[in-house]
């Protein structure tokens, strides 16, 4: 027996057309500390996104076309993730923040031919073009003159203003498969070179609709949210999309949005919740810290933060001035989000129509009782398949599940805790040390603003750790281990100390254990 339900389409240009007509007149703010924040609704929104892509046809832009982004949380980015996918082209979110030398590699990855940049940006660009022959148009958003300084003579330039103003808008974007791909992004590259992830307009859209569910992340009208997590990574965890599906008040911070421009919009333009990394929060807590008299976070009612465990002292502080920390898991390959919680003390239960399970090192199904770890596996609608023409897909995944990489246990109503990494647990004598718990545990330490724990081998134990620590007042080594051994076995003291003025950091403000262990054994070859 066949249904009787329509055959529509899940596409992207569907969430704008709900905000173009239900939303219309809903305003969202693209900051800008030099400029100034200008203010838009979703009725500008819609028809600068139609009128971009009616100038598609000048720059080569058709069906199934990439076209990456070197830009800003920015309105114009905005404008992008609609116009470009909406006509089957292809948008490439490029994570500026990333090495010249994985930039390039991406965006020759992605087969990328029109280039939408910042014109701030441009250096960036400048470096890698004579890489990147297929590269035949630049959109520049702000001063074209900037471009001037290009050596290609290949490609032709243009300004983003110019395009709009000789453009006539698309009143209809056109209808095809929902399968076809809408956005490619890249992993941050931690462990060798980037993975790309191809998205689909269908998996985009059942991701927007489950953070928009209730009793998850619930985005909605109701709520303004300032994105400062960036929109060039992983579609700033879906709050573009679901966001504008809701009509939510988004709140971009613009260029260089450094932690006392946050807190500056914070100030002006009173979003209730921060949606960012642990990292940049403590950022924006060392700059509270420094200038309390300047900054108010009145209206900030919740920090969503995701990308790494939790640090306790960060939650502490927050909650001190009234501010509830949320937290999530995902990842680039899962469009990003695939759990959420609203305490900052797990990682919460899975979205709908998203499916976990924790297995052993033999691919075992391991029990939900809260204790027993092992290694996370995922699968869902909108958790990638394979990757984008690579050949380390087939140790990525296990029987139609992603494995995630990381060391987590489930308890029995559904709730998911990661313990750690795989690859950054601690192997000394036959018994496995966490470093997230011996890092958090040094982050309540007052004089330890940042941690990172490390495996190094060791000739006895196998592997002992070392921690790398940024503290603000003169503590000893014995001092650090003495308030470790309040909470921890004397086994999971680091043996040495490394002090440092910042941890390293991935491009997406993660801890970059893969530069600190090689910065470890350049330390210990001398």
């Amino acid at each position: 027996m066949l249904t009787t339900m329509m055959d529509r389409p899940l596409l992207i240009s569907s969430l704008l057309w709900r905000a173009e007509n239900v939303f219309a007149d809903r305003v969202g703010v693209s900051c800008d500390a030099t400029r100034g924040d200008r203010e838009f609704t979703y009725r500008d929104l819609g028809a600068t996104a139609r009128r971009f892509a009616g100038s598609f046809e000048n720059l080569g832009i058709g069906f199934g076309t990439r076209v990456a982004t070197l830009a800003w949380n920015t309105f114009e980015h905005l404008v992008a993730y609609y116009a470009v996918p909406a006509c089957g082209a292809v948008l490439h979110t490029v994570n500026h923040r990333m090495s010249p030398e994985h930039i390039a590699y991406t965006m020759d990855k992605a087969e990328d031919e029109v280039v939408l940049i910042d014109a701030d940006l441009l250096s960036v660009l400048f470096e890698i073009l004579p890489r990147l022959p297929r590269i035949r148009h630049v959109v520049v958003i702000g001063d074209l003159e900037q471009a001037e300084c290009s050596v290609s003579a290949e490609v032709t330039w243009w300004s983003f203003d110019g395009l709009l103003l000789d453009a006539v808008p698309i009143e209809e974007f056109p209808e095809f498969d929902e399968t076809t791909a809408s956005s490619i992004c890249f992993t941050s590259g931690t462990t060798g070179l980037p993975k790309g992830v191809v998205y689909s307009h269908r998996s985009t859209v059942l991701h927007a609709m489950a953070i928009s569910a209730s009793g998850g992340v619930a985005i909605d009208g109701r709520h303004s949210y300032l994105l400062a997590t960036q929109m060039s990574h992983v579609h700033s965890w879906g709050v573009p999309y679901a966001g504008v599906l809701q009509g939510a008040r988004l709140v971009l911070p613009g260029p260089h949005p450094s932690p006392a421009e946050l807190l500056r919009i914070i100030t002006d333009q009173t979003p209730d919740v921060f949606v960012g990394a642990p990292a940049v929060a403590a950022l924006m807590r060392a700059q509270f810290d420094a200038d309390p008299e300047r900054y108010d976070l009145g209206s900030v009612q919740t920090m969503w933060l995701g990308g790494q465990v939790l640090p306790p002292v960060l939650v502490r502080w927050w909650a001190e001035r009234g501010v509830a920390t949320v937290n999530g898991w995902g990842m680039t390959e899962t469009s990003p989000m695939g759990t959420f919680s609203n305490s900052a003390d797990c990682q919460g239960r899975p979205l709908p129509l998203f499916q976990v399970r924790v297995v052993d090192e033999e691919g075992r199904k391991l029990p939900w009782n809260g204790f027993t770890t092992g290694e996370l596996e995922v699968r869902s609608p909108w958790v990638t398949g394979t990757y984008l023409d690579d050949d380390r897909a087939a140790e990525a995944f296990d029987a139609g599940w992603l494995r995630s990489g990381d060391v987590a246990v489930i308890h029995p109503d559904g709730r998911l805790e990661i313990r750690d990494r795989v690859k950054d647990l601690i192997k000394s004598g036959g018994e496995w040390i966490s470093s997230v718990e011996v890092e958090n545990q040094l982050l309540l330490h007052p004089a330890v603003v940042e941690a990172a724990v490390i495996a190094v081998p060791h000739e006895t134990w196998q592997e002992r750790p070392v921690a790398w620590v940024r503290t603000t007042a003169e503590v000893s080594d014995d001092q650090l281990r003495a308030h470790l051994a309040v909470t921890l076995p004397k086994f999971w003291h680091p043996d040495t100390f490394v002090r440092v003025d910042e941890v390293p950091k991935t491009s997406v403000g993660k801890l970059d254990k893969v530069r600190i262990r090689r910065m470890w054994a350049q330390k210990s070859a001398v």
